[in-house]
């Protein structure tokens, strides 16, 4: 399944730059699947006293919450051993792509992951070229200008369809291609 990580530092504009791709990779027609990566050791999306957090007070390493429109899945789990793939494997058969927000020790170095970093200023722009590989594009705001780089920058909130447009031609036909080889397989049962 493709992935893209958007990674940048605190504030740089990291959720908007997922918000923008999901709208846009959805209005394509992709199943889109995020992660965002929290860092607080504490923090929990569940709430104290909620029956949910009682089934897991109580024992329960995996609770469903199961609403009209929602399903939830908690899982008590130490997630500082998963690996990307561990992940993936969360959400693959619903999804053609994935977009994480954040992780990015996890995804540094990687580059079968495609990345777009999202910047305040020029050096940070140059520090995370050297750090991330491969950057798809810089992602922030209007005002810093990355001209010296090669790669693109991108104010997503004026122009997101910019920023759809090149994670669409790099993971596209990869989608396509798998969407295929899933139709052929399920038509020969």
């Amino acid at each position: 399944m493709p992935i893209i990580a958007v990674v940048g530092s605190k504030q740089s504009g990291k959720t908007t730059t997922v918000e923008a791709l999901v709208q846009g990779l959805t209005k394509k027609g992709y199943r889109v699947a995020t992660a965002k990566h929290i860092p607080e050791a504490d923090f929990t999306i569940d709430t104290k006293g909620k029956d949910t957090w009682r089934h897991a007070q109580a024992g329960a390493k995996t609770i469903l919450s199961v609403a009209p429109n929602e399903l939830t899945i908690i899982k008590k789990v130490d997630t500082t051993r998963y690996d990307l793939n561990t992940l993936v494997e969360q959400c693959e058969t619903e999804t053609d792509i994935l977009i994480l927000e954040g992780f990015r020790k996890l995804v540094a170095k990687n580059q079968s992951i495609p990345k777009v970093v999202t910047i305040k200023n020029v050096k940070e722009a140059s520090e995370t070229s050297k750090y991330f590989k491969p950057i798809l594009a810089f992602a922030g705001s209007a005002k810093v200008e990355v001209k010296s780089l090669k790669t693109p920058k991108i104010d997503v909130l004026k122009e997101p369809q910019k920023l759809v447009k090149i994670v669409d031609k790099k993971v596209g036909p990869i989608i396509k291609k798998r969407r295929r080889k899933h139709f052929n397989f399920y038509h020969r049962l």
